[in-house]
């Protein structure tokens, strides 16, 4: 006996298999729902759901934007049990309104509308902001102004590096992304970024900073909260819907936010309150939550409230954001279908008619379950007003559109298949009849996909001149341009193609399996099979090799030395024994050098007997009894085998007997020879031979080399050191005298200052025979000792006597003062004011007059020791003049640069006015420029 809850499954189940069995039209199952697409996303699919039973089964299409999506045509489309599935959407294709309509012999169901959008987020267009400034205790708004974006964003701020948190004294705006501070402290200045953040593509872009700095007229007193954050005075919200509603102040003291509502109802306790009650939000909005809503501010000086209604939707049949299309066209013979989607809560019942008749359904006019009017088949008599009612228990409503009826295009010349060879450059010509009143779009796709001319324009470039021609050039074609194009042509009643394939010849591919099928110690035997042809016959083959010690790959010499294209081995000749290679082979045919092959395995030839020998021989210095050889090591692709070494043979100049020394390393580049018999600076014959483990190689070529020499044994004399200025000083010296000092090389001075250590003292040196020598970068004012010491190869000898010099004061830190400047007989005329030395500086000693043509970068000087000076220069140009005081420290101080502009040609050839008017003229000017070196000064 069955139990209860068995008959209650069993009674379940069979009816489940009735509803399967039982013959009935499509119901769906799932409708699509608004997708919201990353335009950068790496997933490259996006899927509209749509699951439809009945019996027998429904077969299942889809439009775009009242379109149907034609699968067979683009196969980025594909229906998948129902639901549409888009590989690589394109934003400017995929863009729109999608419906699932389900169709059985039952009858026709069509889904709700889904739209279909690409989400993005663009850079900030500007780099830099200005500096915003305010006082302390006022409050500040920075605004965000987001870029260019499609979809939800976020916002956030960065404060000086970090993320500028939330409190009772800050807020950021979801609405606009603004910060507000609703009094600003010291603590706030900074620079602010505002953080934009797209929620569909989490793709986050950084605005440029705002520095904040505050103002020093003074702190922002007190004053009543000012609202700046406000919902708006109406939001209409559907049911079901969750609202957030903003409030921000700025005040000082730091106003508090309080919501409530105007009827004195309580808030929903459902509500939620974040940000320092900166955010109101109700989830599940209702009837019951509809109202008057105040957010207040206030602070100890005042209060202020802003106020908006919250309605609730569910309100008859509203056309008033969703008419009718107002025109409509459609090509004789199409079809069309004009959209009825009026707001209307529940689902009203849909009449059409045409002009004042009542619309009736037949073979060619259908009316969906959303309202929606087909018409198939058109024609011309189907052309007028038509007018969509739509009815449900809260009221009536309706809208009115006009179908116009259009003359269908047809392609006139379409394009034909060619055959190119790579290089060339053709035109597919597109050319159509169409109705002229209609706006017309041609594009092309190469391979399936759309050709951007933009990216692609080195290759393809539209060149029909006029509306009824779309012809494609293709420039400069290349072996990837072969396939098949087609010119689809678009007016806002039809769409349709032709289309035609492309052959391209050129250059060969790369061959395949290059194999090293035998090696020696300087051939190699290859062999392989021949690659694509692209049209052309293959006329020859070349090899190239590459190894670990080569610059890319080279060609190499072969048996035969020209290998024809029905040629599949040969023996490359000439290789290094004992290094590791690679091969392979490059086709050719008329047209061109295709692509190489794909490298060979890698291996290495034989071992032989080292050929060739070190370079570079040579040697010298070293320590005393010491006789050091040096060469270039022998490089490894040259070394013929494994085992290399180095013999190295030496024996004193003019005699006979050879000493030798086996270093048995590849890397060894030195040798030294160390012996009390080894005189000093001593001539030797070198040379040094190759060896591996197949035997000896060559020696290199005999060369002379001298054994270690001593220090210089004497030190300098007559040391004599002297200051050039502050920050200079020069000190000389004479060469040793005595024999046997020592070969010298040159001179180190040492020198460091009386308050320093010796030990760190700096040191400078001389090359050659020079005796003196200037130090420069002292400080002034200050006592200095010196030393100098003779070297050598083999080191520095003993130490001279130690001199002292003091470096003179520093020049005067003054620039001169009151230049004025006049002008007379094709003379410039300047005076200026004395500078005087302070005491711990050097004494003037005179001026120095800097001038320069204004365009001019080089600069002559006049040395005077009188406070003014008389320059003959030209009166077409303008000058730049500075002036600066000399003394034993050196230069001094320069004045700042005066221009002097140049005067009128007229005047200085005395063609001007009379006498008496060009000295009140040149004593005015005098004036006023003085008046401006003064106020410069």
């Amino acid at each position: 006996m069955r139990l209860p809850w068995e008959l209650l499954v069993l009674q379940s189940f069979m009816l489940c298999l009735a509803d399967d069995y039982a013959l009935h039209g499509p119901v769906f199952i799932q409708e699509p729902g608004h997708t919201m697409f990353p335009l950068n996303s790496e997933e490259k699919k996006v899927k509209l759901n749509c699951e439809v039973k009945g019996n027998p089964k429904p077969h299942i299409r889809w439009k775009l934007n009242g379109t149907d999506v034609d699968i067979g045509v683009d196969f980025r489309y594909s229906v998948v049990e129902g639901s549409l599935l888009i590989n690589n959407p394109n934003k400017t294709q995929d863009t729109g309104t999608y419906q699932c309509i389900a169709t059985n012999s039952f009858g026709t169901i069509v889904s709700r509308e889904a739209k279909l959008q690409f989400a993005y987020l663009e850079n900030f267009k500007t780099r830099t902001r200005s500096t915003v400034s305010v006082r302390q205790g006022q409050g500040m708004v920075l605004l965000c102004g987001p870029p260019a974006h499609s979809g939800e964003l976020s916002y956030a701020w960065i404060f000086n590096e970090y993320p500028s948190y939330q409190d009772n004294r800050r807020f950021v705006s979801q609405e606009t992304g603004n910060l507000y501070i609703a009094k600003v402290e010291k603590s706030d200045v900074g620079n602010y970024t505002c953080v934009v953040t797209n929620t569909v593509t989490n793709h986050k872009v950084l605005g440029p900073p705002t520095p904040l700095i505050l103002r020093n007229d003074g702190v922002m007193g007190e004053y009543e909260p000012k609202i700046e954050v406000h919902f708006p005075e109406t939001v209409p919200t559907a049911k079901g819907t969750t609202v957030k509603l903003e409030c921000f102040a700025l005040g000082n003291p730091v106003p508090t936010i309080i919501w409530r509502r105007a009827d004195g109802k309580p808030i929903a306790r459902k509500a939620r309150r974040h940000k320092s009650n900166g955010i109101l939000e109700i989830p599940n909005f209702q009837q019951e939550d509809a109202g008057l809503y105040e957010c207040v501010a206030e602070n100890s000086r005042g209060k202020n409230v802003a106020r908006g209604q919250l309605t609730f939707y569910a309100v008859g049949p509203d056309f008033s954001r969703t008419l009718l299309k107002r025109v409509t066209l459609v090509k004789v013979g199409g079809e069309v279908v004009i959209e009825c989607k009026p707001k209307a809560s529940p689902k009203p019942v849909y009449t059409w008619k045409k002009g004042r008749d009542i619309l009736r359904e037949n073979e060619r006019i259908t009316i969906s379950e959303d309202g929606s009017l087909k018409i198939v088949n058109v024609t011309k008599s189907d052309a007028g007003s038509y007018t969509c009612i739509a009815t449900n228990h809260f009221g009536t409503a309706s809208s009115t559109g006009n179908l116009v009826v259009k003359d269908p295009t047809r392609v006139m010349v379409p394009p034909s298949s060619m055959d190119v060879t790579v290089g060339e450059s053709i035109v597919l010509p597109c050319q159509v009849t169409h109705d002229h009143s209609l706006d017309i779009v041609f594009t092309w796709s190469f391979n399936g996909h759309l050709i951007d001319f933009d990216k692609d324009g080195d290759h393809f470039e539209r060149v029909g001149g006029q509306d009824s021609a779309g012809d494609l050039m293709i420039r400069n074609i290349q072996l990837k341009h072969a396939g098949k194009y087609v010119c689809m042509v678009q007016t806002s009643v039809d769409k349709l193609s032709a289309a035609a394939d492309l052959i391209v010849r050129g250059p060969p591919g790369p061959p395949e399996a290059v194999t090293i099928d035998e090696i020696t110690d300087t051939t190699a035997q290859l062999s392989w099979r021949p690659g694509p042809d692209n049209h052309s016959p293959i006329t020859m083959y070349v090899i190239q090799a590459r190894t670990p010690f080569s610059v890319g790959w080279q060609a190499v010499s072969t048996v035969p030395e020209l290998i024809d294209g029905k040629t599949y081995t040969a023996t490359v000749v000439g290789l290094n024994p004992w290094v590791e290679y690679e091969f392979r082979t490059v086709a050719a045919n008329v047209i061109g050098i295709g692509e190489p092959s794909r490298p060979s395995e890698k291996r290495r030839t034989e071992e032989a007997l080292p050929e060739v020998t070190p370079a570079n021989v040579s040697g010298g210095g070293g320590s005393k009894s010491e006789l050091v050889i040096t060469w270039e090591t022998v490089p490894e692709e040259l070394q013929n085998g494994r085992g290399f070494g180095y013999v190295v043979a030496f024996r004193p100049y003019g005699k006979m007997i050879w000493m030798l020394t086996v270093l048995a390393s590849a890397d060894a580049s030195r040798y030294v020879f160390r012996n009390e018999s080894v005189r000093p600076f001593s001539p030797f014959e070198v040379k040094v031979g190759v060896f591996n483990n197949k035997g000896e190689g060559p020696f290199s070529p005999t060369t002379v080399v001298y054994s270690a020499e001593e220090e210089p044994t004497k030190p300098p004399a007559s040391i004599f050191a002297r200051s050039l200025s502050a920050t200079d000083i020069e000190v000389f010296w004479a060469s040793p005298m005595e024999k046997n000092r020592g070969r010298i090389q040159g001179y180190e001075v040492k020198y460091w200052r009386h308050d320093d250590k010796e030990e760190n003292a700096r040191k400078i040196r001389t090359i050659g025979n020079q005796t003196s020598t200037k130090i420069t970068n002292l400080k002034s004012s200050a006592l200095y000792h010196l030393a100098v010491k003779a070297y050598n190869t083999a080191g520095t000898g003993p130490s001279s006597a130690t001199v002292n010099v003091t470096t003179r004061k520093p020049p005067p830190s003054q620039p001169p003062g009151n230049i004025i400047w006049n002008s007379s007989d094709s003379k410039i005329i300047l005076n200026w004011d004395q500078v005087k030395a302070l005491d711990n500086e050097s004494e003037v000693k005179g001026y120095k007059v800097l001038y320069r043509w204004n365009r001019q970068s080089s600069t002559s000087v006049i040395e005077t020791n009188k406070t003014s000076v008389e320059l003959s220069l030209p009166f077409d140009e303008d000058y730049i003049i500075e002036i600066k005081p000399f003394s034993d420290g050196g230069d001094g101080s320069s004045s700042e640069q005066i221009r002097i502009p140049k005067i009128s040609n007229a005047y200085a050839r005395g063609a001007g006015p009379s006498t008496s008017n060009a000295c009140t003229l040149s004593a005015i000017s005098t004036i006023m420029i003085s008046l401006t070196a003064r106020s410069s000064l």
